[in-house]
């Protein structure tokens, strides 16, 4: 594949700084940085306004951003008609409905959580249909600056796990603290045997290695809105 004009929105924080060297590794181009307040660093280009041409020039777009700008930086990417992945996360049930909207346009991976090891946890837990008369848990620990709780990812999976054993399950237990990048563990629970599967995140790189990975697998696709289900 040839290298690839790649933008970033959000392109100013911490997620921004690891898709920007994310995106040198792969080969390909960190072409544009957008932002609001602060400029970015490591971008050939800056943009702050969804009317500059060199926005016309992104082959594809990664978001980052905060869920207050969703639907802004959302509609501007999606009038370019070039694939859009975003993991913003904390986004509620309407703007859910906007990525549906905008992905008549252009095609759209969203995901509470960009880590391929955490698509893979997500794809197992259908199996937990075998043993539906488990008793489950979801329990999800996290840095101490983290708002949501529980976590987009969390609550992926608790959804996930819900639909495959046809019942509801106790809420997440929620953990803040330290530097955590991310822990989450499925518990499910016999009078005679406990089944445990643990995910961590051991860095931010991860996240940001797996958007680019699901941003590529979009490049032949048409318009859609798809998960990371679909990168397998």
């Amino acid at each position: 594949m040839k290298p690839l004009n790649v933008g970033v929105v959000g392109a100013a924080g911490k997620m921004g700084k690891e898709l920007c060297q994310a995106i040198k590794d792969a080969g390909h181009v960190p072409f544009l940085g957008f932002y609001n307040t602060k400029q970015p660093e490591g971008f050939l280009h800056n943009s702050n306004s969804w009317q500059d041409k060199k926005n016309e020039e992104v082959e594809l777009w990664i978001d980052f951003s905060l869920p207050d700008n969703f639907e802004v930086s959302l509609r501007g990417m999606a009038k370019y008609g070039k694939p859009i992945v975003s993991g913003t996360t904390g986004i509620s049930d309407v703007q859910k409905n906007i990525l549906k909207e905008v992905a008549r346009q252009a095609p759209v991976l969203w995901s509470s959580n960009m880590s391929i090891g955490v698509a893979f946890v997500n794809k197992m837990l259908s199996l937990f249909s075998s043993i539906k008369d488990f008793d489950f848990q979801i329990e999800e620990l996290h840095h101490k600056h983290k708002k949501d709780a529980p976590s987009g990812t969390a609550k992926t999976m608790q959804e996930n796990l819900e639909s495959a054993i046809g019942r509801a399950i106790p809420q997440t237990l929620s953990v803040r603290g330290g530097g955590i990048f991310g822990v989450h563990r499925i518990w499910a629970m016999s009078d005679q045997e406990v089944i445990t599967i643990e995910h961590q995140a051991l860095n931010r790189k991860v996240f940001a290695e797996g958007a680019l990975k699901a941003g590529l697998s979009l490049m032949k696709k048409g318009p859609g809105l798809y998960s990371m289900k679909d990168i397998f």
